[in-house]
């Protein structure tokens, strides 16, 4: 589970790493913070780890965390028989540069 606040409430929390990771599996690369990508980074690995399963149960797992029908999809379909036989590190987070405003790391998160 994620261990970071990210100076949230726990609902937010979850909302933010919920679209983020529908976000990762649209997009397959989105740009956010370090301390974002972290805890995403694990989220997605345990979600594609359940695509790769494949089964109904595993669907409807992934189903309740994902927002939109059209990502779960394409992570069922597309991404989890991709990485089958692939043992684990998914995705990988590339440093980027530094926010203008406020400093803080920028980095892409992507499937790898």
């Amino acid at each position: 589970m994620p261990q970071a606040k990210l100076g949230r409430t726990k609902g937010g929390r979850k909302a933010l790493f919920r679209s983020l990771a529908t976000a990762l599996f649209a997009n397959e690369r989105i740009m956010t913070t370090q301390g974002k990508a972290t805890e995403v980074n694990a989220i997605a690995e345990k979600l594609i780890t359940l695509a790769k399963r494949g089964d109904l149960h595993a669907r409807r797992q992934v189903a309740a965390y994902l927002y939109d029908e059209d990502v779960l999809t394409k992570l069922f379909e597309k991404i989890g028989p991709r990485y089958k036989d692939r043992p684990g590190g998914y995705t990988r987070i590339i440093r980027a540069h530094n926010r203008r405003g406020d400093a803080a790391q920028m980095v892409y998160l992507e499937l790898v």
